[in-house]
Order: structure tokens, then C-alpha cells, then sequence
């Protein structure tokens, strides 16, 4: 019993080191992500990240990824995509929603959209447009 409970504590023992590394490590991803989070719509760089948390830039995207599963660009793309559907739905034009969002221009801005959402800016404006009067049809 005494052994079976021993194994238990080092698999778990071997997990928090493992996967919950330090503090340090987590305060440093958790800390470029709120980062990421305010800033999206800016130009955001690895270099930039790295610098705001005075770690080393390889050692931020590993760190982003281990933890997040995905690289901070990736991360970055998935905020502005997420805030541009927001904007489509509200009305806003597909240009002014690029530039707000902080895409360069609206031809990267569309293909990384339809990648991401399966659909067009253009496509995804008619259907949160459709669906809002729909909902409200009797």
C-alpha cells in the first residue's frame, strides 16, 4: 500500500513539474496574454512580447505554446478574428473592422477569416445579419 501510495506522489509530483513548471514561467505567459489581449489591434511582435515580459523570445514561444497550445501570432489572429465577428455583427464595414482589429490589409484580413471562421467576412456579415432578423420574425 505504502508503495502504490508512493508512485501516486511521484506521477503527481512528475506532473506539477512537468506541466506547471514555476511561477516565473506562468506569470510570464500569463502575463504576455493579457498583454495580447489589450493590445491586439497594435502591432504585436515577438520581440515586442519578449521585451514587455524581459524574457527571451524563443523561450516566450515555448513557453506560449506549452501552455496555451498555440504560438502568441496564433493567439493574436484568434483575438482579432474573434473581435472582427463582433464588429461584423454590429455593422460595421469589412475595411474599417480590418483596420480596427489591427490587420494590414483587408486581402490578409479575408483570407485569414474565411481560414479561421469557414466563411467570408462578407459571407459571415449576411448570415449574423440574417439570423438577427430571423430571431425576430414572428
Amino acid at each position: 500500500m505504502i508503495e502504490e501510495s508512493t508512485y501516486y506522489f511521484k506521477q503527481a509530483d512528475k506532473v506539477m513539474n512537468e506541466y506547471y513548471a514555476n511561477e516565473g514561467q506562468l506569470n510570464a505567459v500569463i502575463g504576455t496574454r493579457k498583454y495580447i489581449d489589450k493590445h491586439f489591434d497594435k502591432d504585436l511582435k515577438l520581440d515586442l512580447l519578449s521585451d514587455v515580459r524581459f524574457t527571451s523570445k524563443f523561450h516566450l514561444l515555448r513557453l506560449f505554446k506549452k501552455y496555451y497550445g498555440q504560438t502568441p501570432k496564433q493567439y493574436i489572429i484568434g483575438k482579432r478574428i474573434e473581435k472582427a465577428k463582433e464588429f461584423l455583427k454590429k455593422g460595421r464595414t469589412i475595411t474599417d473592422t480590418c483596420f480596427e482589429v489591427g490587420f494590414d490589409t483587408p486581402s490578409s484580413f479575408s483570407t485569414l477569416f474565411k481560414c479561421r471562421v469557414g466563411l467570408t467576412p462578407t459571407e459571415f456579415q449576411k448570415r449574423a445579419t440574417f439570423t438577427k432578423f430571423d430571431k425576430f420574425s414572428f
